[in-house]
């Protein structure tokens, strides 16, 4: 699942990047929603669920942080900056979710993790190159933006499971649902152009929509109905690394030898955070 999650979240960044050439950040984000949407429904209606509507306060809220909030923070950031940049910026998340969950679950971490996360944070730092960033300042704050919002959906979600019994694809259904209701009532708030239909917008929008938003979505709740929101933030550090990645080999965003030193490091973190598990397994 994280193999999955990986390439399809790392190399999405890359693909919505493209995508604004055919239609306005905001029209991505809808699409792309109601796409998703429909690609969990179909699961749906082939596995034989029910329709049944989870919780709808604390589903509605999941909406609005995980599917709304994010997708309008981080595609607003990508008009303005790089695709690997952003999302860089975007998976501060997991270090926002050490906090919360820490404040708000009463997660811990053992020394070994957090060296982990150390490394991690020294990798992040070094493929963002705080020291030349540059002036496009308003973009780099809508990618963090979408990163604490992000980290707050994980919080809701493992307290709503914490009060509520649900299935996880049900859930994810109808967060997704909750989520496209925020992007269409602000649809005549944002600026708006005739979409440029074409194949390569198709393509754009059923990676975005299908992989990337309802199967990832999927495996990003299944992850967290199995680990700590912490360790389920930690162990998709390895996305903006391959955004990092894919921006080179897809667009020719070249990264520079601090970006590839921390793609480095961030394997680094992810081994270690993957040895204790792995180390009980085997005994």
């Amino acid at each position: 699942m994280l193999l999955v999650l990986w390439f399809s979240w790392g190399t999405n960044w890359v693909v919505t990047k493209l995508g604004l050439a055919y239609a306005t950040a905001f029209q991505l984000s809808l699409l792309r929603t109601v796409l998703a949407v429909a690609t969990l429904a179909l699961i749906m209606r082939l596995t034989g669920r029910r329709f049944t509507p989870t919780p709808a306060w604390p589903t509605f809220l999941l909406g609005l942080t995980q599917t709304a909030g994010f997708l309008v923070f981080t595609n607003l950031a990508l008009v303005a900056g790089g695709a690997g940049k952003v999302s860089v910026l975007c998976y501060t998340m997991p270090f926002w979710t050490l906090i919360l969950a820490r404040v708000f679950l009463h997660e811990k971490l053992q020394p070994l993790q957090w060296l982990a996360v150390a490394l991690a944070l020294a990798g992040l730092l070094a493929i963002l190159e705080p020291w030349s960033l540059g002036g496009n300042w308003l973009s780099d704050l809508l990618a963090i933006c979408g990163g604490l919002v992000w980290a707050a959906s994980a919080i809701i979600a493992k307290r709503m499971r914490a009060q509520h019994s649900v299935d996880t694809l049900t859930l994810t259904f109808w967060q997704l649902l909750w989520g496209t209701l925020p992007l269409l009532l602000l649809l005549p708030l944002f600026p708006q152009r005739e979409l440029a239909f074409s194949w390569q917008l198709c393509g754009i929008l059923l990676f975005s929509g299908v992989l990337a938003g309802g199967i990832g979505w999927l495996i990003w709740m299944l992850l967290l109905a199995r680990l700590s929101a912490g360790m389920a933030s930690l162990s998709i550090l390895a996305i903006p690394a391959v955004a990092v990645l894919m921006a080179w080999l897809m667009i020719g965003e070249l990264p520079s030898q601090a970006e590839a030193g921390g793609m480095v490091l961030i394997g680094a973190a992810l081994l270690l955070l993957s040895l204790p598990h792995w180390w009980r397994r085997r005994g």
